[in-house]
């Protein structure tokens, strides 16, 4: 069976997952600019960047890696 697989910055992805990253991210940013106060534009900055960093934690942990390093001596 193939995967869907596309290459981003000389790196391989399955397309599945990049999505679910995406979606996970953009939801918490945009959760976190929607929970700060509409009249400070200061705290919908931090509250989004501290959404977007939520989310990256987030798909990290969701979205295991399928990569398999080996290590050998010469």
């Amino acid at each position: 069976m193939k995967k869907n697989l596309i290459e981003i910055w000389g790196d391989l992805v399955a397309l599945k997952d990049l999505l679910i990253a995406i979606a996970i991210c953009s939801v918490t940013t945009m959760g976190g600019f929607f929970l700060a106060p509409s009249t400070d534009a200061t705290k919908q900055l931090f509250f989004g960047l501290a959404g977007a960093v939520i989310g990256f934690i987030l798909s990290s942990i969701l979205i295991k890696p399928k990569r398999t390093v080996t290590e050998e001596e010469k």
